[in-house]
């Protein structure tokens, strides 16, 4: 099986758990799958930032983008963040290759248009193309996909980790897209984690402010996968990450299953 992990939050800052999801990963390229990951670095780049002196302002969930702080995520995720999850990769057994979104130009960017507020240098994806992972595959490595792409301008812009994801596992064809969360999962409106979440439920949980925040492009992330034909999507705790392995062949009980219907 194809399988793409989306690997963000506490997972990438504590050092025991980002080796838990390294062994967890390698794990399930020794069982004979196709392992992708793809990562974010949020935590990491507003603490450089900050370091720099520079605030950091969201919208949406999406961090404002100008010039330099696109230059420092570029720094940040596509290299001490993304290098750190290769050599956990390593360490745990497997071969790693880091990419970003503009390396063999596997994914292509275009400014993220939002209504009343120009957020700079943040990017949607326009195009990915999978050649390059396929080929990292091929020699038996893991590719590790940090969140930032190149636009058609020359630019690099910095993504949501989520939607490379999802673009990541539409264009590989992937039969599994996993999303480590530092939450348990979805969870309704009295707090309890909804363990099988069909799309169509989705629009009245934002309605409803039962869901938001970073939840949000997640949710959007899932229902793109889901649409363009991967086959499981879930949102599972990194707390739980040992269990990982066991997701292709087994029923799991924690985290959120999002389902088509």
């Amino acid at each position: 099986m194809k399988v793409v992990v989306k690997i963000g939050g506490a997972a990438l800052e504590t050092k025991s758990m980002l080796h838990r999801c390294a062994h967890a990963v390698v794990n399930l390229a020794k069982d004979g799958h196709q392992v992708a990951v793809v990562h974010g670095g949020g935590a990491a780049l507003t603490r450089t930032l900050q370091l720099l002196g520079k605030q950091s302002d969201f919208v949406n969930g999406l961090r404002v983008t100008d010039a330099e702080t696109r230059d420092v995520a570029l720094m940040v995720l596509a290299g001490i963040v993304n290098k750190n999850l290769v050599a956990a990769i390593g360490g745990a057994g497997q071969p790693a290759v880091g990419l970003c979104g503009g390396d063999g130009l596997t994914f292509r960017a275009r400014k993220k248009n939002t209504s009343g507020r120009d957020l700079g240098y943040v990017g949607e994806i326009a195009f990915a193309d999978a050649r390059w992972i396929d080929a990292i595959w091929a020699q038996a490595g893991i590719p590790v996909i940090a969140s930032v792409a190149l636009g058609t301008d020359g630019e690099y812009y910095n993504m949501n980790a989520d939607e490379i994801a999802a673009a990541c596992a539409v264009a590989c064809h992937a039969d599994v897209l996993i999303f480590l969360t530092d939450v348990p999962g979805v969870q309704d409106a009295e707090g309890a984690v909804m363990h099988c979440l069909p799309l169509k439920q989705v629009p009245g949980l934002v309605r409803d402010s039962v869901v938001g925040g970073g939840m949000l492009p997640k949710l959007e992330a899932c229902g793109h996968a889901l649409q363009h034909g991967v086959g499981r999507v879930r949102i599972m705790p990194a707390e739980q990450v040992h269990l990982l392995p066991q997701f292709c062949v087994a029923a799991l009980d924690c985290g959120t299953e999002v389902l088509v219907a």
